[in-house]
């Protein structure tokens, strides 16, 4: 069953040791503005899959962001967030992963539990990774008219 906060309200999430996060929820609003993002249109069709997920987290963040705790400057002052901070911070591996695992992951295992199956990789919902290697050359075509026991 599917349970629906009806709060909409930001919550706080910690991100690593220290450092936590007050996030907008992630809502379809909030991903449609995101896939709307300058940066995420522009991305050129060669960017590797890795390389798009780091560019859509960063635009994504900087719309949910709206306050955090533990993060400062390099003299150790207190900063409040702003987009480039964002961007700094997520370019921080452990703070990365940790945002994808507990703010965008979750937005998306609700979609696979809704569809069943990941999004078809053609079409608006495209957002499934190929994993398969091209075939070397195409298959032969079946005979039919006899079969084999």
């Amino acid at each position: 069953m599917l349970t629906l906060d009806l709060s909409n309200e930001p919550r706080w999430h910690d991100l690593v040791s220290g450092v936590r996060v007050q996030l907008r929820p992630l809502t379809t609003a909030l991903m449609v503005a995101t896939r709307s993002d300058p940066n995420v249109e522009a991305v050129p069709d060669a960017t590797s899959d890795e390389e798009r997920a780091l560019i859509f987290a960063k635009a994504l963040a900087r719309r949910a962001v709206l306050d955090w705790e533990g993060v400062g400057d390099a003299e150790g002052k207190v900063i409040d967030p702003g987009p480039e901070a964002i961007d700094a911070l997520l370019d921080i591996w452990p703070i990365f992963e940790a945002f994808q695992l507990v703010y965008v992951s979750k937005g998306l295992l609700l979609e696979q539990e809704k569809n069943v199956s990941a999004p078809l990789p053609t079409g608006a919902s495209a957002g499934a990774i190929a994993i398969a290697r091209p075939a070397r050359k195409a298959a032969k075509t079946a005979r039919h008219g006899k079969t084999s026991r």
